[in-house]
């Protein structure tokens, strides 16, 4: 599913390069993942503006739109490019097709042709002039090391380990956690990155913590996306549930409190605008039997799928880990069922 529909899109190319094009970049992500080795790295700072050009300008277009405020970026020829939301570092560019599956548990499938990043900096009208901006953006296009829905599968079931050159095992299939004697069927909660890595950590606001051993290997559900956001890609983390720079421990404060654009307000009832949502945003549930704004669930919006659903992928304790799946209810947010009316709101980081 190609979300260039997000910006206007007047049509330029020939049919036989349009062809060209789509055969030489379609990519396939299923559980197997490249090597870390195989995998350019992004690298900032080199590319510096043509002699004698405008800083900014670069062939781009810029052209600003609103729910949420926004800059999508179009090239000379019409084509958009990339989505920058106000206050939020996300950035969606634009690149070759891939498509995200998890065959075992879904016959699903999401093709997209973005590509999620995060930017150094939160995004604000008129970056496009900065410097920081037009080093990193001209790095950023040709960057095709694991982005936030690729690294997303680097944890579902049967993803290969990878570890890092001091043998520290970084990404493979997660658990949710240990059993829960209380739950015969379910998982205890309270597994974060840290516990994943068996590593202790201290965090910027200042709290220290000590993996648990029978938590290795496992992320909870926001645990999932601050391994994701946090431990891979670099978003600061916070260590409680408070006020302040980076991203909470807990779903609740993440949509509350969180860093970023919130897409939709949290009514307590199922939430509104769907067609705000680009892959890589946060949604928000609340998975008790009671309809109320609490907030216990949380996962990554991935687009929409090829049966025309738009799908989330979340860590879930029924599932005993992170999954695009449709065992304990089809990850969607449309139509109806349980995550479709349990869904309240959105954030973009």
């Amino acid at each position: 599913m190609s979300y260039r529909r997000y910006l206007r899109r007047p049509a330029v190319s020939s049919v036989i390069g349009l062809v060209l094009l789509i055969t030489a970049s379609m990519l396939t992500y299923l559980v197997a993942r490249p090597s870390p080795g195989d995998e350019p790295e992004l690298t900032l700072g080199l590319a510096k503006p043509t002699e004698g050009q405008a800083a900014g300008a670069s062939g781009y277009h810029y052209q600003r739109s609103s729910e949420p405020d926004r800059t999508e970026i179009i090239d000379s020829s019409g084509e958009p490019v990339a989505v920058m939301t106000d206050g939020a570092r996300t950035a969606h560019i634009y690149g070759p097709s891939r498509t995200f599956e998890e065959p075992r548990f879904t016959d699903a499938k999401i093709e997209t042709d973005m590509w999620v990043r995060l930017a150094p900096q939160p995004w604000r009208a008129g970056a496009e002039q900065e410097q920081w901006f037009i080093d990193w953006f001209a790095a950023a296009r040709r960057d095709r090391s694991p982005d936030v829905l690729a690294i997303s599968f680097e944890y579902v079931d049967g993803a290969p380990v990878k570890r890092d050159n001091q043998g520290q095992q970084y990404s493979g299939d997660a658990s949710f956690g240990p059993p829960d004697p209380a739950d015969p069927d379910g998982r205890q909660e309270r597994s974060d990155f840290y516990d994943y890595l068996g590593l202790p950590w201290s965090f910027l606001d200042g709290k220290a913590v000590v993996p648990e051993p029978q938590r290795k290997l496992a992320l909870d559900c926001s645990g999932y996306l601050r391994m994701v956001y946090g431990h891979r890609l670099g978003y600061p983390l916070r260590g409680t549930n408070t006020p302040g720079e980076g991203l909470p421990r807990r779903a609740y404060a993440m949509a509350e409190l969180g860093p970023g654009v919130q897409l939709m307000p949290n009514s307590g009832q199922r939430a509104r605008g769907i067609d705000r949502l680009l892959p890589g945003d946060l949604v928000f549930f609340n998975a008790q039997p009671v309809p109320n704004r609490q907030i216990d669930h949380s996962g990554i919006y991935l687009g929409i799928d090829d049966g025309g659903h738009h799908r989330f992928i979340s860590s879930r304790s029924q599932t005993d880990g992170p999954t695009m799946g449709d065992l304990s209810g089809a990850p969607l947010l449309d139509g109806v069922g349980y995550w479709p009316d349990r869904w309240l709101t959105a954030r973009r980081i």
